[in-house]
């Protein structure tokens, strides 16, 4: 691999040798490092150019995934009384891609991010990324497409979760990916926040000519008071063996005035983000009463976390309370508002130190109507190489009445059963 990419620098210097020279002129002028082409930073990719101009590193993750979801055969009847057929999964995905482009231009401060982000179970493909200026004191100013920090596991941690993806109360509660501005930082030593406005609750499959003049805001605040960090990208379990008891303590709250971003003729809304504890989305037609679409409704959620680390032990809990008010829709309702709540816990042990992890979780939804989702999970990762950025992975899950639905997560509404998912992925 090295050779190789020693090989494609060798091309491009001698197709462009006034470039290359300008570059070795400049090279006392970088710290002193001379241009570099293939260093490896685990987890930020391999930097393959380097100058006065800026810098270039390429990173990826690749995901292959099987999923089951069992037994085959499942319905479930929503909160009017009407019958569903459930779609259960069994395939083999090459399930997610994330070909990422980042550096700095012109001044170190100054950053970018270009990543190609693919989910070929829902045959999706998306452009996204950031531009961020680092100010003085830690803080940073960006602006692009980011998580809304609106819960612990959309500030940055992905991909070093226990599963692959997000248990049951995270998918069901939690905002999505939007475009918009942020700023965040460490005013204080220990504590940190993130502040973020955006178009919506989620971008995907939203265009600027749906998007209405309403903004969402979330913003987020947590302390790690014990050691000021909690491991890589913050991400869950405890690759690192901490010798101190790292610690994090969170809030976090989202708001947004969500619109079905879509025309009244069309059953399906896409607007997808948000659903009601039956599964069923709150846009869709019919889903609060027969003949009614919701048009128009506020979005508010409080999250609440604490984790902990030490020596290869890692536990975290989750707290979510949710309110769906101001419903505008094209006829009569039976309720004014909706208010749901929840929470997860997870927790990991290394059995054998950086090789071997284990983990439990459960998470509960309590939600309108008298639907109450549940789940507990089990499983393992493998890491063969020295490294957390490559797993094997294979967790077990026992589910009662999924109220989250997603193609490219664990969970398809309504679902009672156990689903079974085995998967490998690389990170560089």
């Amino acid at each position: 691999m090295r050779g190789a990419w020693l090989l494609a620098g060798a091309i491009l210097l001698g197709a462009a040798p006034a470039f290359a020279q300008d570059a070795k002129d400049a090279e006392d002028d970088i710290d002193e490092q001379p241009e570099t082409w293939g260093a490896f930073d685990p987890g930020k990719g391999f930097e393959v150019a380097r100058t006065k101009l800026g810098s270039l590193s390429i990173s990826n993750y690749s995901l292959v995934r099987y999923i089951d979801q069992l037994p085959e055969d499942q319905s479930f009847v929503d909160h009017l009384g009407r019958s569903h057929v459930i779609d259960t999964r069994r395939d083999l995905q090459f399930h997610r891609v994330l070909l990422t482009f980042k550096g700095y231009v012109y001044d170190p401060a100054f950053t970018y991010t270009t990543t190609v982000w693919t989910v070929n179970a829902t045959n999706q493909i998306n452009v996204v990324g950031a531009l961020e200026y680092k100010l003085k004191r830690g803080a940073m100013i960006g602006g692009g497409v980011d998580g809304l920090p609106g819960t612990r596991s959309l500030q940055g941690s992905h991909p070093y979760w226990l599963g692959h993806d997000r248990v049951m109360a995270d998918e069901f509660f939690r905002p999505g990916f939007t475009m918009g501005v942020w700023i965040k930082g460490e005013p204080v030593k220990t504590l940190f926040y993130r502040l973020m406005l955006g178009n919506n609750l989620s971008t995907l499959g939203i265009s600027a000519r749906e998007d209405t003049r309403q903004f969402a805001s979330s913003g987020s605040i947590w302390w790690q008071p014990t050691t000021g960090e909690f491991g890589p990208r913050g991400g869950f379990g405890d690759y690192e063996q901490h010798a101190e008891l790292a610690t994090r303590f969170g809030t976090s709250y989202t708001h947004s005035r969500e619109n079905r971003f879509s025309d009244l003729e069309q059953k399906s809304p896409d607007n997808t983000q948000i659903r009601i504890s039956d599964s069923l989305l709150l846009f869709e037609a019919d889903a609060l009463a027969p003949g009614v679409t919701v048009e128009y409704a506020n979005y508010d959620m409080l999250a609440v976390d604490a984790g902990f680390k030490y020596e290869g032990f890692f536990l975290q809990t989750e707290w979510y309370f949710r309110w769906l008010t101001h419903l505008d829709a094209t006829g009569p309702l039976p309720i004014d508002s909706m208010f749901d709540w929840g929470f997860y816990v997870q927790a990991a042990y290394m059995v054998v130190p950086e090789l071997v992890e284990v983990y439990l979780s459960t998470s509960h939804v309590q939600g309108s109507f008298g639907f109450d989702g549940r789940e507990i999970v089990g499983g393992t990762n493998l890491y063969p190489f020295d490294t957390r950025n490559l797993r094997f992975n294979l967790q077990v899950i026992g589910v009662d009445d999924s109220p989250a639905s997603s193609l490219f997560g664990y969970y398809v509404g309504g679902q009672e059963g156990v689903t079974v998912a085995a998967a490998a992925s690389v990170f560089f």
